[in-house]
C-alpha cells in the first residue's frame, strides 16, 4: 500500500491579497471559476468522481449498547482519582488536585485565588506580551461563586474535588450570564442557562473565570482572530496558540486554571494542547454533550475538556461526559470509566505505527514521538507496525464535511453580516458554499469506508501513536496584522495528524512529549477505540510521568500569588 497523503502547497496571503482573494470567491462573477479551481487543488473535484459503493454515514457510526440505564452505571470515584494523583516530572502546573489541597489545609482559600486572578489577568491580557485570552470576565459572579465555595471549605463540605477549582470555558460554550459571541464582533447571544458541561462542572463547585478567545467560528487553526486580538503562546510568546481553542490552551498554560472546557470539530482541542504544552482530550463522538455549543460542525464537532495534566482531564472528563437528555445523540453509550488510570504497567497493550504517517513531521517532532514509541515499549507494551489506507481522501472528506457544515450552520449570519467576519472566515466559507451537494454525500460515503479501515487497524492495536501535530508553533509574522494571513501549507501540517478522528469519532488525546530545539512544546497524540478513553488516558498518564515538563515563558502562580 502507497502512502498517500499529501503536504498541501499554495501561496501565503496577506493584508490586500487576501481581500483580494475574499472578495473574488464572493463575487458571482468571479467565484465560481476561482471556486472551481480551489476544489481541483484541494483535491475535492477528485473526490466528487470517484466510484464509492458504500453507504453515506451522515454522522460517525459507533458501536452502541441495545440498552443502556445511566442510573445503574457505577460513579467514577473522583475523590480517589485526586487521592492518588502524582505530581508530574520538571516543572509543575499547579492543578485541580493543589487547589483542593491547598483550601483544605487552610493556605488560602477560593476567594483569594479569585483575587488574585481578577488581579493579574487584566495586566497580562494587555501590554507589550499581552495573552489575549479573555473575552469576557464577570467579577462579581465569580467572587460570588469564590465566596460559596468557601463557605463549604470552611463547614468541612466542599462539593469534591474540582470544588474551588478555577476553570475557563470557549467563547463557543453557553455560560448563563455571559456573552457567546463565537469568536465573532457581531454575535452576542445571552444564554439563560449553561451548556451541559458548564453545568456540570459548575455543579462540582469549580470557580468560571469567564469565557475565553478563540479562532472566529472555529473555522481554523491558529487561532488569528482581528476582532478579540489573537492570543499569544505562553511557551513562545509571539507565536500562534493553535485553535480554534486558542484562549482554553492558553489560559491553562499561562496558569489560570488547572482546566478548561473546548471544543474540537478538526483537531481544535488537541492542536492548541500541543502548542501550548498541556493536554487536550477529545472523546468519542457524542460521549460528551453538545448541548449548549454553537451550532457550528454537528457530525465531527466536540467538546471537551484541556488541562494541565491528565489527571486533570480526567477528572473533568469523568464530570463532562455521559448521557444527556437535552442531546439525543449522547443517550445510547456505555458508563464512562478509568479503569487503570495510575497504572505504570502496560503489559500487552498494543500500540500501531503507520511508519510513513508518524514521520511525516519535522525531525525534531519525529524523534520525540519516538521516545514515546520506545517508552511505551519499555514498559510492556507490544509494538505493531500498521497500514492505514486512504489518509488523502479521508482528508479531503473531512475538510468537505467540516466546510459544508459551517457555511450552513452560518447561512444566515453570512447573508447579513458577511463583511463583518474576518477575511479568512469569509475565504473558508465561500469554499463551503462552492462545495456542491454531491461532493458532501461522497465525503459521507468515504467516512462509511475510512471507518471500516480504521475498524480493521483497531482488530490489531488497542491504540495508535503519531505526533500532534507535524510542526510546532507557527510564528505570528507581523504582517498577518489587522486582517490575517491564509496558510495552507502550515495548516496541512497542524491538522495533518487530528482529522481522522473527527471523521470517525474516535477519542484521541493529546500529551505533551517534549520540546524542540527552539523550546516550543510537542505533542503526542493517543488515538483509541470508540469508548475507550480511560486507556488513551492511562498510556498518556504513562508519558507524563516520563517526560519533564518546562514552565511557560508567561505563567502566574495562583496558589502562590506570584
Amino acid at each position: 500500500m502507497t502512502y498517500d497523503l499529501k503536504t498541501a502547497h499554495a501561496p501565503r496571503m496577506t493584508g490586500l491579497a487576501l481581500e483580494a482573494a475574499a472578495l473574488a470567491l464572493e463575487n458571482p462573477a468571479t467565484g465560481h471559476l476561482l471556486g472551481q479551481k480551489l476544489l481541483k487543488d484541494l483535491g475535492i473535484l477528485e473526490l466528487r468522481y470517484s466510484l464509492l459503493p458504500e453507504a453515506p454515514s451522515v454522522a460517525p457510526t459507533l458501536p452502541r449498547p441495545a440498552s443502556f440505564s445511566a442510573a445503574a452505571a457505577p460513579p467514577v470515584d473522583l475523590e480517589g482519582l485526586a487521592r492518588s494523583a502524582r505530581k508530574t516530572p520538571g516543572f509543575a502546573f499547579e492543578s485541580a488536585v493543589d487547589f483542593v489541597a491547598a483550601y483544605r489545609e487552610g493556605q488560602t482559600d477560593p476567594v483569594e485565588v479569585a483575587e488574585r486572578f481578577l488581579a493579574v489577568a487584566p495586566r497580562l491580557d494587555t501590554g507589550e506580551r499581552a495573552l489575549r485570552v479573555f473575552i469576557e470576565r464577570n467579577t462579581d459572579r465569580l467572587l460570588a461563586a469564590a465566596r460559596e465555595s468557601r463557605e463549604r471549605y470552611r463547614k468541612g463540605a466542599p462539593l469534591g474535588p474540582l470544588d474551588g477549582v478555577p476553570v475557563s470555558v470557549k467563547d463557543e460554550l453557553d455560560v448563563e450570564g455571559y456573552s457567546t459571541t463565537v469568536g465573532t464582533r457581531f454575535l452576542k447571544l445571552r444564554p439563560t442557562e449553561d451548556a451541559t458541561t458548564v453545568r456540570r462542572l459548575r455543579e462540582a463547585g469549580a470557580l468560571i473565570l469567564g469565557k475565553v478567545n478563540m479562532h472566529e467560528i472555529g473555522i481554523d487553526t491558529s487561532g488569528f482572530n482581528a476582532h478579540h486580538g489573537t492570543p499569544t503562546n505562553p511557551y513562545a510568546p509571539g507565536h500562534y496558540t493553535g485553535g480554534s481553542s486558542s484562549g482554553s490552551a492558553a489560559s491553562v498554560a499561562a496558569g489560570f486554571c488547572p482546566i478548561s472546557i473546548g471544543a474540537d470539530g478538526g483537531g481544535s482541542i488537541r492542536i492548541p494542547a500541543a502548542l501550548c504544552g498541556i493536554v487536550g482530550l477529545k472523546a468519542t463522538w457524542s460521549r460528551i454533550s453538545e448541548h449548549g455549543a454553537y451550532p457550528l460542525c454537528a457530525s465531527v464537532g466536540h467538546v471537551g475538556p484541556l488541562g494541565a495534566t491528565v489527571r486533570d482531564v480526567a477528572l473533568a472528563y469523568a464530570l463532562m461526559a455521559g448521557p444527556d437528555a437535552k442531546d439525543p445523540n449522547s443517550l445510547h453509550q456505555p458508563p464512562v470509566h478509568l479503569d487503570g488510570l495510575g497504572r505504570e504497567d502496560i503489559e500487552g497493550v498494543r500500540i500501531g505505527v503507520y511508519r510513513p504517517w508518524f514521520e511525516h513531521a519535522t525531525p525534531e517532532i519525529v524523534r520525540a514521538a519516538e521516545g514515546a514509541i520506545e517508552l511505551f515499549r519499555s514498559r510492556g507494551a507490544q509494538i505493531v507496525e500498521v497500514e492505514i489506507p486512504e489518509l488523502e481522501r479521508a482528508r479531503v472528506a473531512q475538510g468537505v464535511t467540516i466546510l459544508c457544515e459551517m457555511a450552513s450552520g452560518m447561512a444566515r449570519l453570512d447573508a447579513e453580516h458577511r463583511k463583518s467576519f474576518g477575511l479568512g472566515v469569509r475565504i473558508n466559507l465561500a469554499m463551503g458554499r462552492a462545495i456542491a451537494g454531491i461532493d458532501y454525500v461522497q465525503a459521507q460515503k468515504v467516512r462509511t469506508r475510512f471507518s471500516e479501515h480504521l475498524a480493521r487497524v483497531f482488530q490489531a492495536v488497542d491504540v495508535i501513536v503519531t505526533p500532534t501535530t507535524a510542526l510546532t508553533a507557527p510564528r505570528i509574522a507581523d504582517d498577518v496584522f489587522p486582517r490575517g494571513e491564509s496558510n495552507l501549507e502550515v495548516t496541512s501540517g497542524l491538522m495533518r495528524f487530528v482529522y481522522p478522528a473527527n471523521l470517525t469519532g474516535n477519542p484521541a488525546l493529546s500529551v505533551p512529549g517534549g520540546y524542540g530545539a527552539s523550546g516550543h512544546p510537542i505533542g503526542i497524540q493517543l488515538l483509541g477505540r470508540p469508548w475507550e478513553e480511560h486507556l488513551l488516558l492511562r498510556l498518556g498518564e504513562v508519558l507524563e510521568q516520563n517526560v519533564p515538563r518546562r514552565a511557560p515563558s508567561i505563567h502566574v502562580r495562583l496558589l502562590e500569588g506570584a
